[in-house]
């Protein structure tokens, strides 16, 4: 049995685990620098940036998702799925699909334009995944990061 909920404050550790397994996933474990008090302040705090749903399955932590809102110049409100993951011993079981799915539901009550996301270009599964919900692939941007 497959369950989502919103996350709490309480589940910070729960996230950051599910943050760090991504890491290591995507071949990047040391990248991983936010901190507790990252989660704290921006996502239960007074003002919240992020928003984060976690997935369990058989009352077992399974996945997550964890998205915020931007703006378009030139399509208004987007929901930005920051990170969609499941652990390796759950996938097949229909646990991304229900995350992104709830994703698009949210993107849709809050009146955004549309979602928007990245995935690395050597992660076929998850290509072939996204593309079955029709997701358009643009290989002309190049991502700029600026570190302070």
């Amino acid at each position: 049995m497959i369950k989502l909920r919103r996350a709490t404050q309480e589940d910070i550790p729960s996230i950051l685990e599910l943050v760090h397994a991504l890491a290591v996933f995507e071949k990047a474990p040391e990248e991983v620098t936010a901190t507790v008090q990252d989660y704290v302040e921006n996502g239960f705090g007074d003002n919240p940036i992020f928003s984060c749903l976690l997935a369990y399955h058989d009352d077992q932590l399974a996945g997550f998702s964890l998205w915020y809102y931007r703006f378009s110049t030139w399509k208004g409100k987007r929901l930005y799925l920051e990170d969609l993951y499941v652990k390796d011993v759950f996938r097949g079981k229909g646990i991304g699909q229900q995350l992104i799915e709830a994703c698009i539901e949210e993107a849709k009550r809050t009146l955004c334009t549309g979602m928007m996301w990245q995935v690395l270009d050597w992660n076929t599964p998850a290509i072939e995944f996204y593309k079955r919900y029709n997701a358009s692939f643009d290989g002309e941007w190049i991502n700029v990061n600026l570190q302070l």
